[in-house]
This record gives C-alpha cells, sequence and structure tokens, in this order.
C-alpha cells in the first residue's frame, strides 16, 4: 500500500471518530457534512499527533509505534514528528523523549525496509538567537500563548522557572518554524491528558490552544480522538478542562 492510498484509509478511520464526536455540528455518518462543519475538523494530520503525545507521555511503546505510523501515513513528515518528540521534553521528561525519538528511528527504519520513503520535511529556517534576545523572544512569545504576561506567586517564588520558560521553552524551542504553533499545543494537550494531576496546566494549554486558533470543535475531536484510542481517563481530563472554558 503507497503513502496516498494510507492517508486515504487513515483519513476515512478519523473521520468517523470526527463525526461521531461532533454530532451537534455535523450530520449523520452517512449523509455528507456541510462545508461550514467540515472546515470546523482537524486535518487527518492535525488529528495523529494528540495520540502520539499521549502514548509517549504514558511510556505505552507499543500504542506509540501504532500512532507513529499512522502519523506518518497521514502526512506528518519525520522532522515534524521529531520536533513534536523533541518538544514534549519539557513537559514529560528527558527519558520519554528519548525513547520516544529511538522508537521513531526504528519506525522509519522498519517502513524504509518496506519500501514506503517518508518525506523527510523541513529544518527551521529562523535563526535562533542567544542570551538577552532570546529571552526576549521567548517572552513575546509566551506572553502570545499566554494571552498576557506571565506572573503569579510560583513566579515570585522562584522567578528562574519562568527564566527557563522564557528562554528556553518559548524560545528556543517555539521560535523553531519547522512545526507550526497549532500543531505544537496539540501534542502538548495530548500529553498533558494523559498526565494525571497535571489538571491546572492541561487547562492553561487548553486556553493556549484557542489562541493560537484551534476551535473547540477541533477540541472536543481531540478528546474523542484519545477516548477512542482507549484512554478514556485522558479523554475525561481533556473534556473536563474544555468543559471549564466558558
Amino acid at each position: 500500500m503507497n503513502n496516498t492510498a494510507r492517508i486515504k484509509q487513515l483519513a476515512a478511520r478519523l473521520m468517523v471518530i470526527s463525526c461521531c464526536s461532533l454530532a451537534p455540528y455535523s450530520a449523520a455518518i452517512d449523509t455528507p457534512a456541510p462545508a461550514t462543519t467540515m472546515a470546523k475538523l482537524l486535518s487527518v494530520r492535525q488529528q495523529a499527533i494528540p495520540p502520539i503525545a499521549a502514548f509517549m507521555a504514558t511510556s505505552n511503546m507499543a500504542k506509540l509505534d501504532i500512532a507513529l505510523n499512522q502519523g506518518l501515513d497521514a502526512g506528518l513528515t519525520v522532522n515534524e514528528v521529531k520536533e513534536i518528540l523533541v518538544q514534549l521534553y519539557a513537559y514529560t521528561g528527558f527519558p520519554r523523549s528519548l525513547n520516544a525519538l529511538n522508537a521513531l528511528m526504528k519506525v522509519t527504519e522498519a517502513r524504509k525496509q518496506r519500501g514506503i520513503n517518508d518525506v523527510a520535511g523541513k529544518e527551521p529556517t529562523q535563526p535562533i538567537p542567544v542570551g538577552e534576545a532570546l529571552r526576549q523572544v521567548g517572552t513575546d512569545n509566551q506572553t502570545k500563548i499566554s494571552g498576557a504576561p506571565v506572573k503569579g506567586p510560583v513566579f515570585e517564588f522562584a522567578p528562574v522557572i519562568n527564566q527557563f520558560l522564557q528562554a528556553h521553552l518559548f524560545g528556543d524551542i517555539f521560535a523553531r518554524d519547522n512545526l507550526d504553533w497549532q500543531s505544537r499545543e496539540l501534542a502538548t494537550v495530548g500529553a498533558l491528558a494523559a498526565t494525571p494531576g497535571v489538571e491546572a496546566q492541561l487547562l492553561s494549554h487548553i486556553r493556549a490552544s484557542l489562541r493560537v486558533g484551534l476551535t473547540r470543535e477541533q477540541l472536543h475531536q481531540v478528546v474523542e480522538i484519545l477516548r477512542a484510542d482507549g484512554d478514556e481517563q485522558a479523554a475525561a481530563r481533556a473534556e473536563i478542562a474544555l468543559s471549564a472554558i466558558q
């Protein structure tokens, strides 16, 4: 099966999930959805991101292998998947990131042996500044994604943590332009939803997802995609966070 056929097959599977999850917004599965409804759906490529992130966060390597294959079939480039797995070390830790990158390396090699030529994808094109200029870029990105300058008791108690967030996460990582911010937030939401005990951060990133242009309908799709992949608890956490936003 070539890549085009694989993408069409995955699109059909995910469209069933999408239609079911957006019942108030779409017609029955066997009836074509209006164009206005279809515009609200995540692309097949976007739908493949949350499961990759969730299975990485839970170290479910068997399901991660499946999700990685499905993501590549859906049109994610190898470098985009690498970028997702690298970014998520900031949310799930270096060990899980390294394990997931090792899994991706094995998946791409196995696919190559089966004659599947995955697209490498682009590398970052914008030079990343250093020093105070880097922190300024990171602060600007953090403010855009958070909706306001980030402050609070924990940052007053330990100011260095916000310096690290600004310079590294929102600077070094989010300034890399080979993965758009919507994809980055879909990955972050998927990983945080799969992680118990970080509900406050999940809520924050649900809000951030809306700020970078994702819709409530698309985030509800994320809930249903996680549920369809068998992680009811992750789906429930994401659903609770989404319902908390008016």
